[in-house]
């Protein structure tokens, strides 16, 4: 960890702090956070929420900057230069992207890396929610013939390994799936470009 930073787990809900190893919002306080930032439209956006927010109780008078993804803080076996172990920030993913269904919290990745495994011909996969509906995006450079058997594969895998029932499968091509600079997948504005139906899909399969 960088001198002068502090990073908490907090209940994204309550705003309440969370022990080691619980899941939750990251936030962190350091003298070097942003105040906030300008959007395209000139107007200053999420400073009180996210720049400048506090705890519900516990520590209430420092400010943190909400980072809007979820992990959790686990002791490690590692030693810093001092000899102490030192605690290890693993992140999950982004907070707005976890998915609710059935009353219980999934997070996309653990569902799309099941996804990939589940053919060789896969490249990238994402999925997201339509209603109660999961859905599941996958690329794949082949045939409309290897796509209608890709189906049952990806639904067979999500039912066996988490419990749930795909209510649409859509096959795309290769580089469909969007990815920012950071590598990091864009699942909300691929959830839009279905939606809108502009993915161009080369076999869609419902099962609703």
């Amino acid at each position: 960890m960088l001198p002068g930073v502090r990073v908490i787990i907090v209940n994204p809900e309550t705003r309440g702090p969370l022990g080691d190893a619980h899941l939750g919002e990251i936030w962190v306080s350091s003298p070097h956070s942003s105040s906030g930032y300008y959007t395209i439209y000139g107007d200053e956006s999420l400073q009180a929420d996210h720049f400048n927010t506090r705890l519900s109780f516990g520590d209430v008078h420092t400010l943190w900057a909400r980072t809007g993804y979820l992990g959790f803080v686990r002791r490690t076996e590692l030693t810093d230069a001092s000899g102490d172990r030192h605690d290890a920030l693993y992140i999950v993913g982004a907070l707005d992207e976890t998915l609710e269904l059935r009353g219980l919290r999934y997070h996309p990745i653990d569902i799309e890396t099941s996804v990939s495994r589940a053919h060789r011909g896969i490249g990238e996969c994402a999925v997201f929610t339509w209603t109660n509906l999961l859905v599941v995006v996958v690329e794949l450079s082949s045939s409309e013939q290897e796509a209608l058997d890709l189906v049952p594969l990806v639904t067979d895998v999500v039912l066996e390994e988490h419990y749930l029932i795909v209510g649409v499968v859509v096959v795309v091509d290769p580089g469909v799936v969007p990815i920012n600079s950071r590598g990091e997948k864009q699942r909300m504005h691929l959830r839009d470009s279905f939606l809108a139906d502009q993915l161009d899909p080369i076999y869609v399969a419902y099962n609703m």
